[in-house]
């Protein structure tokens, strides 16, 4: 597991736990959209690299 793969998978955690925080406190539905997006781009990239099908 290289750096940047430790790094996608973290910031995708972190914007998941935003999404979850953002729903709970009832933040607009644009704003969690957009965090879900992200999240799972940089975890699905981190999980890609790790694989080994995605350089």
């Amino acid at each position: 597991m290289t750096g940047l793969n430790t790094i996608l998978i973290v910031v995708g955690l972190f914007l998941a736990g935003g999404v979850y925080s953002f729903a709970r406190q009832g933040m607009p539905k644009g704003v969690i959209v957009l965090l879900s997006i992200g999240s799972v781009m940089c975890l699905v990239a981190g999980i890609l690299r790790i694989q080994g099908l995605w350089d």
